[in-house]
């Protein structure tokens, strides 16, 4: 009997350990350029039209980008990610059903093997398997709302990396498939890469890939407008969005130091717990 409540005591002390040192890292999102059209950029600026904070993006030529990005969720994986949320305003009708423009935006995320090889994983937006998580609002917008478990059987794109575009990627060869779903990448860590690896050609970064134009600078998790093709082009009004956020759940590893002084205090409550049971 004596033993039984010692373990329980470890047990409930065990779990309130694993509660301290999980959360959720929810991400802020930063505007920025991708990629110019013929002698002019994508426009992002306020449009307080449908709510105070709507921020639009309008493309009016084909091959702009632009993009919203975060770090914040750096560090997880794609399995940890809690909630992919974006609400989109504009009118959707003037796109044909089911197209990208029409279920814009993608997201892209950067991911890294740890070992100095990075890509770039992506939705599809026409796959019409995406097309019924875009739920329609009360008022009209649309919104995304997306955690893992909405991912993990859709099937997830690989790009600006060698081998990509042929199945023969470092991540096409790590997970041993051609083709993938996102619960196939759920163990990549979300990491960007440095400017100099975007810049090195060896890379086969593109100019479509999510990073700030001049600078190269990229984040982890990315909202995407915009695309190579014309059938993306948006006109004026442009894609009109809000409430963008990311959050994944993490689980910290406390330095060694710490976690030796919780388990002697964890060691000390179960012998009081005895000591009173005695």
């Amino acid at each position: 009997m004596k033993k039984n409540i010692v373990i329980r005591s470890a047990s409930i002390g065990f779990s309130a350990l694993l509660m301290m040192f999980t959360g959720v890292a929810s991400a802020a999102f930063i505007d920025f350029v991708i990629r110019d059209g013929a002698g002019s950029s994508p426009t992002i600026q306020p449009n307080a039209t449908y709510v105070p904070n709507g921020l639009e993006f309008v493309i009016s030529q084909g091959g702009m980008k632009a993009a919203l990005g975060s770090n914040d969720i750096n560090g997880s994986t794609i399995s940890q990610i809690d909630s992919l949320t974006i609400t989109r305003h504009d009118d959707t009708t003037r796109f044909a059903p089911g197209s990208g423009p029409a279920v814009a935006p993608y997201f892209n995320i950067w991911v890294t093997d740890g070992a100095g090889h990075y890509a770039v994983i992506a939705n599809e937006p026409s796959n019409g398997a995406f097309q019924p998580l875009f739920t329609i609002n009360g008022d009209g917008s649309k919104t995304y709302d997306l955690s893992y478990s909405d991912l993990a059987d859709k099937v997830a794109k690989v790009y600006e990396t060698p081998g990509a575009g042929t199945g023969t990627s470092w991540v096409h060869t790590l997970l041993g498939k051609t083709a993938l779903t996102f619960a196939d990448v759920a163990s990549l860590s979300i990491a960007p890469p440095s400017a100099a690896y975007i810049t090195n050609p060896a890379n086969a970064v593109g100019s479509g890939a999510p990073d700030v134009l001049g600078s190269n600078v990229a984040y982890g998790f990315n909202w995407v407008f915009g695309d190579t093709l014309s059938n993306y082009v948006s006109g004026d009004e442009g894609y009109v969005v809000s409430s963008a956020n990311a959050s994944a759940v993490i689980t910290s590893i406390p330095e060694p130091a710490t976690m030796s002084l919780l388990i002697l205090g964890l060691g000390s409550l179960a012998m009081r717990q005895r000591r009173k049971r005695s």
